[in-house]
């Protein structure tokens, strides 16, 4: 640094006046006093120090000021900030019209990053070029700190030029990194590359396969299809599995939107598969490699248990208990108040003697149905009632509630079940209502749409069959469906002044969930086809409820987790159920969740008692990556572990193919009264740059007449002046 230093006044033409008139006076007293004094060489000395005195505060009055200009040794710089993250690679930007040529983004700048395209700057400035890169995880790009912080990683910072395609997803905006550049009085000129608009391209963006699935069973495997392509057209979307299976199915594909559909696979044995999804190659598209996903499933051979406890044995009991019975992954036991018998059970194998006992016995219950009964001194009991709700809440079974003609479902309204009633009940008509011509249940959009009412693989030939399907002649007094659940289904005649009568509604209570059937007729479906659709129905329904706290289970513990079907920078929430050796649900414990990443980055996450009657145990885990995660779950005081899988779906957010966004970049460059061009006219960018004036000189200045230590000086001479007098007999 090359300084100039010197001596100021911000002072005018009066002050200077007045000062030099103040100080010719008191020049002028103090030699009258010394004369008076007959040349006295003290008294001389007395008046002397009492003119130095005016004369400093004289020059202290017009604002003396120190003052050091400061020169850089070193030329102002530019740095030239080159975008070198993923979404470069995109290929979209035209070099030749005539050919319809493309080339990368990253291509295209490419001379940019070279010192040469400066060379013309490089007289009067020092050139630094860096790229900009994706974070250290590979998550993203970020804008903002590169621009926040080059002024300080580049000393005598004169201009910015961001090439770019404007594409960030992580950080602050960066804009705010605009604003700060703009205070500093540094401009930032951009160069956009890239379009604006999408590509042609169809990309497959969801693949919801479940993570289980039962052997002899149907897996419906919903997929998501976008397309940026101006017209609609048909294509066959194949699926394969590891075992060597395909599957296709054909899907019109709707135009510049999303399309949703599913594909059903019959899985014969059990096993961990893979599923391979993809859609065909578009003639028009030009980015390949987003057509295909694939994700694994385990395949299982289920058991289920399941519980149903009635009244009077009615025949939506009946042919239910019958078609849970022959079927080899249900567990089935039942439990029957009928009133004409001496104490509760029934006939068969299937009977248990008494309802469950304690929390040990009922926990294994994956479905619990509640038919025609309620709280009473010869059915359930408030503490039974109180079991059950925590079953669901805390264990993540399922409760299906079938009421009766004899109304018993009502006293369940002062029950604990009274939080997880899904509907309200009209009290004064606790039996409900019957009628001699057979009504039909009709389907909501929601139900449309669900898995529990899908009785055929098309959505067509669904509601033809729900249309057609056997009526009922007795349904449930239901006044509305409560908040926070989903009608499934509605009386097809009945309504009152919350509109049509919701008669199949669905609610989560805790970690479970629970289903209305306001109606005993489903039986009536058998009519012509046997089991096929009263069957398919309920089995739905129960593998629905019992599907979460099923997803990972070992002798002594269960893991689940939701959301179901993961997608990276999820938070899922863990929950493990964990029993001691003795059987009994563990109260306290050690639960620790430790998951390997497909990077192999592991991470260890302690999961926390919460509802300990219960022994559950809760945790929270952020996904950063996109694959297989291996989990091991294990409990210092059993010393048992438990090992599965999760599958999290998802893209990274750095992605090739997205359009360009040079509205970012245009909102940089007039934030800092720059501007923004194409990278065939950075010569206007050179001649901007090579206009800008030379920084300004670093000025410190150091105000003498206000500085204490002046003030000090001044103080401490009038005080020896005044004391000298004193001595001397003056004063």
């Amino acid at each position: 640094m090359n300084s100039v230093q010197q001596l100021t006044f911000m002072t005018t033409t009066t002050g200077v006046a007045v000062s030099v008139a103040i100080v010719l006076t008191v020049m002028a007293i103090s030699t009258y006093s010394w004369h008076r004094s007959g040349y006295s060489v003290t008294h001389g000395l007395q008046e002397l120090l009492r003119v130095v005195i005016v004369i400093l505060i004289a020059l202290l009055f017009n604002q003396p000021e120190w003052v050091e200009e400061f020169r850089p040794e070193t030329k102002p710089a530019i740095a030239v900030l080159w975008d070198d993250s993923r979404s470069m690679e995109t290929r979209d930007v035209p070099m030749h019209e005539a050919t319809r040529s493309v080339v990368s983004r990253s291509e295209a700048i490419a001379p940019l990053t070279d010192s040469e395209t400066w060379k013309k700057l490089a007289e009067r400035f020092d050139i630094v070029v860096e790229p900009i890169g994706p974070n250290a995880d590979d998550s993203g790009t970020n804008l903002y700190d590169p621009l926040h912080n080059v002024s300080d990683r580049v000393r005598n910072l004169l201009g910015v030029v961001l090439v770019s395609d404007g594409d960030w997803n992580t950080g602050k905006p960066p804009i705010e990194a605009a604003s700060r550049l703009r205070l500093q009085k540094i401009p930032v000129y951009t160069i956009a590359t890239g379009s604006a608009n999408r590509l042609p391209d169809i990309e497959l963006t969801a693949v919801d396969l479940p993570t289980i699935g039962v052997a002899g069973k149907s897996v419906r495997i919903p997929f998501t299809i976008e397309s940026s392509l101006p017209r609609e057209y048909l294509t066959t979307v194949k699926a394969t599995t590891s075992s060597g299976e395909t599957l296709t199915k054909d899907v019109r594909v709707a135009p510049a939107g999303k399309t949703s559909d599913a594909i059903v696979w019959n899985p014969l044995s059990e096993g961990n598969f893979t599923v391979t999804l993809e859609v065909p190659q578009h003639t028009d598209e030009l980015i390949l490699d987003n057509n295909s996903r694939t994700a694994p499933i385990s395949i299982r051979e289920e058991k289920l248990k399941v519980l149903i406890v009635e009244s009077v044995p009615r025949w939506e009991y009946r042919y239910l208990r019958n078609a849970l019975s022959r079927d080899p992954g249900v567990d089935v036991s039942c439990l029957l108040f009928h009133p004409g018998l001496s104490k509760p059970g029934g006939g068969s194998s299937d009977y248990i003697k008494q309802f469950p006992a304690s929390i040990e016995e009922i926990a294994p219950y994956d479905v619990v149905f509640l038919g025609d009964v309620g709280v009473d001194p010869d059915q359930l009991t408030t503490e039974q009632c109180e079991m059950i709700k925590g079953l669901i809440e805390k264990q993540a079974s399922g409760l299906i509630l079938m009421p009766g003609w004899q109304g018993r479902h009502s006293t369940l309204m002062d029950s604990p079940l009274g939080e997880l009633y899904p509907v309200q009940l009209d009290p004064v008509q606790e039996g409900g209502w019957g009628s001699r011509t057979p009504s039909l249940l009709e389907l909501t959009e929601t139900g449309r749409r669900s898995l529990l009412t899908r009785l055929s693989d098309t959505s067509e030939e669904n509601l033809q069959i729900w249309e057609t399907l056997p009526g009922f002649q007795w349904y449930a007094a239901v006044v509305r469906a409560k908040a926070g659940t989903e009608t499934l289904a509605v009386h097809g005649d009945m309504s009152n002044e919350y509109g049509r009568l919701p008669l199949l509604v669905t609610r989560t209570y805790g970690a479970g969930k629970v289903l209305f059937m306001g109606t005993d007729g489903a039986w009536r479906w058998r009519k012509g086809v046997e089991d096929q659709f009263h069957y398919r129905f309920w089995g739905q329904v129960i593998r629905w409820m019992a599907y979460q706290r099923n997803m990972a289970k070992g002798e002594n513990m269960r893991l689940f987790y939701t959301p179901e079907q993961p997608e990276v920078r999820n938070t899922l929430s863990l929950t493990a159920h964990v029993m001691s050796d003795s059987g009994e649900p563990l109260s306290k414990g050690d639960v620790v969740a430790r998951i390997k990443a497909p990077s192999g980055k592991l991470e260890t996450v302690r999961l926390q008692a919460e509802g300990a009657e219960w022994g559950v145990f809760r945790g929270q885990f952020t996904t950063a990556e996109a694959g297989e995660h291996q989990v091991t779950l294990a409990c210092g005081q059993t010393s048992t572990t438990l090992k599965t899988e999760i599958y999290v779906q998802g893209q990274a957010l750095e992605l090739v193919g997205k359009p360009a966004r040079p509205d970012v970049l245009e909102e940089i460059a007039r934030m800092t009264d720059a501007a923004m061009v194409r990278p065939n006219e950075v010569e206007r960018i050179v001649q901007s740059l090579s206009t800008l004036p030379q920084p300004p000189l670093s000025v410190r200045r150091l105000q003498l007449w206000s500085h204490p230590a002046i003030a000090g000086f001044v103080i401490g001479l009038l005080g020896i002046f005044w004391v000298w007098r004193k001595a001397t007999g003056l004063v």
